[in-house]
């Protein structure tokens, strides 16, 4: 028997050199996570996706993703990283106030986004990188902090001028250095159709173009990894962060004019609005919004429903309005903004509504083959990396393994994590 032994292990560790594979990287393969910002739940069913569509056919694939509240890129970007709603992680919206400091988070502001003082959560590449595993990053929110034990082994400053083509040749790069070197996570962020939704809509030629010139980037990195004998190897997981829908110059809520004798000061116009009005003012004005609360609802902080987890953050005002989706909460000045502006599209409506929800598609040695399930939350997401690379999540998460894990294989052995308390 104990020669039998020997010989099954002389036999797997021949494998093992001949395909350049140790049975470590075979049992826990690297992971690739790619952000396609704002590409909607339905985008791939409009003919432009093949490769989306084939890694669907291989491995798993969601309905939708349903994103967090608010559905905009900064929070629900560090929300799938963290497994943290945003009121826990800190990042409430794409730009906002801290009302004790008076001090800003814009996401164009190179110094607030590097700022660790504003990201309360911890990172998958932090979480990895503290328990001795290489990480590495192209561009996703969060991952350029200034502070070094908070950002992956390998990141680049945000710079959109970068081409698609040569964030994929580098993330294949770093696949390549030496097992000693090389990251087991990187994640990969693209700035579209975002960017064409915003300013043609939704349903435009320009937003197809965006997906097809996505798709070709998807394919030129599958073909990259099957050129480096890393295609079988390697689980690709590619999500978004929301969704988008259509607006218009019409459907706009002009809140200055409901509080026209009430001094107020706001945060975050568009779908959703953050009010602090003067201190003797709050209940007048909250009762004012509520009698005139046509195509938009009005909450105190504290009445926020549940299901929002949009609460507990200190840096969330006293009123919070929610626009019904397509609707534009703002004041007179930005409302004349928009009537000269061409109708687009919009995102960071309630994120139980389908128009905001994203894609999750994954495929790899670690996911079911050909498996279609319903719709996932991406707060699972961080959970399920930490599962997928063998190593123990933070305790203090909201994110739950058991809501996504099912679509892993049954067979892969994924190690054996302490439980979550």
């Amino acid at each position: 028997m104990r020669s039998l032994k020997i010989f099954t292990f002389i036999l797997i560790l021949m494998f093992s050199l001949f395909w350049g594979v140790t049975p470590s990287q075979a049992e826990h393969p690297p992971t690739i996570l790619i952000s396609f910002d704002g590409y909607r739940w339905d985008y791939a069913a409009r003919g432009f996706s093949p490769t989306l569509l084939k890694i669907a056919e291989q491995g798993a694939s969601a309905l939708s993703l349903e994103p967090a509240f608010p559905s905009k890129t900064f929070p629900n970007h560090y929300t799938i990283v963290t497994g943290l709603y945003p009121e826990n992680h800190g990042i409430i919206y794409n730009n906002f106030e801290n009302p004790f400091t008076g001090k800003y988070f814009r996401i164009g502001d190179t110094s607030s986004v590097r700022n660790g003082r504003w990201y309360w959560g911890e990172a998958i590449w932090q979480t990895a990188e503290r328990q001795g595993l290489k990480t590495a990053s192209y561009f996703w929110p969060g991952s350029e902090l200034t502070l070094k034990y908070r950002r992956p082994t390998y990141f680049e400053f945000y710079d959109e001028s970068i081409s698609y083509e040569a964030r994929i040749r580098q993330a294949v790069n770093w696949l390549s250095l030496p097992e000693d070197e090389r990251p087991r996570l990187i994640t990969l962020y693209f700035d579209e159709p975002d960017k064409e939704g915003h300013h043609f809509g939704p349903d435009s030629p320009e937003t197809d173009a965006a997906l097809k010139r996505l798709d070709e980037t998807l394919a030129s990195l599958l073909d990259s990894l099957e050129r480096h004998h890393l295609s079988e190897k390697t689980n690709i997981i590619v999500v978004s962060d929301h969704g988008m829908t259509k607006i218009n110059s019409r459907d706009v809520i002009k809140v200055d004019e409901i509080l026209s004798d009430i001094p107020f000061h706001f945060e975050a116009s568009g779908p959703m609005m953050m009010i602090e009005p003067a201190e003797d003012q709050l209940q007048e004005a909250f009762r004012r919004l509520s009698q005139n609360a046509n195509h938009f609802r009005v909450y105190f902080r504290e009445t926020i429903p549940e299901y929002y987890h949009f609460s507990e953050n200190p840096f969330i005002y006293s009123l919070v309005l929610i626009a019904d989706p397509g609707w534009t909460l703002t004041d007179t000045k930005g409302a004349a903004d928009i009537k000269q502006s061409k109708p687009g599209g919009n995102h960071g409506y309630d994120n139980h509504n389908l128009d905001m929800h994203g894609i999750f598609y994954a495929r790899g040695p670690s996911f079911k083959h050909g498996y279609r399930t319903g719709t996932l939350r991406n707060i699972d997401i961080y959970p399920l990396l930490c599962k997928i690379l063998n190593i123990v999540p933070r305790q203090n998460i909201d994110g739950k393994l058991e809501r996504i894990e099912f679509i892993l294989r049954d067979e892969i052995d994924q190690g054996n994590l302490p439980e979550q308390e």
